[in-house]
């Protein structure tokens, strides 16, 4: 390897490990937040990540690319799935902050990478090895024990996975730059996320311009805080291997974990800990899988049909 190279992998490394600390500690912000209702946050954090996303791509001299997407119907059609998504997904974070439940929506983003690989096998008609499959087993089975001792479901955790799962499948099938797609995804919500807040306004009850000064500068770096630790994963992902992406990415449901069980002081029962137990085993099973350090083999019935 290069000088040159070397250099572009370890500045890599470093944008991707600052993406992810600061997605892993971003609670922290929606916390001090927390007077603001959930709704109302993610208004403010659509709009203003609007207007920060679409300055940069201005700035960048980049306006071309949203042309071209804006040509093409279908891609168009795809782009506002993925606004739905990602719009649904940072709601339900928000909300899971403000609700104390960081620790299950830590669990969400353990399981997110396992459920993007379970979404890989039925909807793009990837082959899993038998590590693989097991590992989505062993998920399977750390979600079960929450839902069998608690009576209910962990909905904040599996909805997490399932909106950003999806998000990502979504943003394969388009395949933009994050400044190009987020400008498009927050485009499309923009409009009513602003017509919320002027109603929220108009009816007296908005905490935009009535609150305290460093509430409203929050509200209004929301888009700061959103944006740029998606670009810089962009030029992160852009320097790395996949399987160094793969490792830093459990960076920020671990300090996210860290900051519900120390900082917020939710409850870390044995349930809990049974549970990420068969999380972490099952991510740790699956990293193996993508090295030579197990026998790669194929599940019996693929065996079959592939001699068959």
């Amino acid at each position: 390897m290069s000088e040159k190279e070397k250099h572009e992998s370890a500045s890599g490394v470093w944008y991707a490990a600052a993406a992810f600390t600061a997605w892993g500690i971003l609670p922290l912000y929606w916390k001090v937040l927390q007077q603001v209702p959930a709704l109302e946050i993610l208004s403010h954090r659509i709009f203003w990540s609007f207007l920060f996303v679409s300055f940069l791509l201005l700035f960048s001299g980049r306006m071309y690319s949203l042309r071209q997407v804006i040509s093409d119907w279908s891609k168009l059609a795809i782009v506002f799935l993925g606004a739905i998504l990602i719009s649904a997904n940072w709601f339900i974070y928000i909300w899971a902050v403000n609700a104390n439940r960081v620790v299950e929506a830590s669990l969400g983003y353990y399981i997110n990478p396992l459920f993007n690989v379970f979404l890989g096998m039925v909807v793009l008609k990837e082959r899993l090895n038998i590590w693989q499959l097991i590992s989505i087993l062993l998920a399977a089975m750390g979600v079960s024990v929450l839902t069998i001792q608690y009576g209910s479901i962990p909905w904040v955790a599996l909805s997490l996975a399932l909106t950003f799962g999806l998000y990502g499948l979504v943003k394969k099938m388009t395949n933009l730059d994050s400044l190009t797609g987020l400008t498009l995804e927050t485009a499309f919500v923009a409009p009513l996320a602003l017509g919320y807040l002027f109603l929220q306004q108009f009816r007296g009850s908005g905490s935009f311009g009535v609150s305290y000064f460093y509430i409203n500068f929050l509200l209004m770096c929301s888009g700061v805080v959103t944006a740029l630790p998606l670009l810089w994963f962009s030029q992160g992902a852009k320097r790395v291997r996949l399987s160094t992406l793969g490792f830093l990415q459990y960076l920020s449901p671990s300090i996210s974990l860290f900051l519900g069980v120390f900082i917020f002081k939710e409850h870390f029962t044995k349930t809990h800990l049974l549970s990420f137990g068969f999380i972490w085993c099952a991510l740790t099973l699956y990293a193996f899988s993508q090295t030579s350090l197990l026998p790669q083999l194929q599940p019996g019935f693929l065996q079959t049909r592939e001699r068959g």
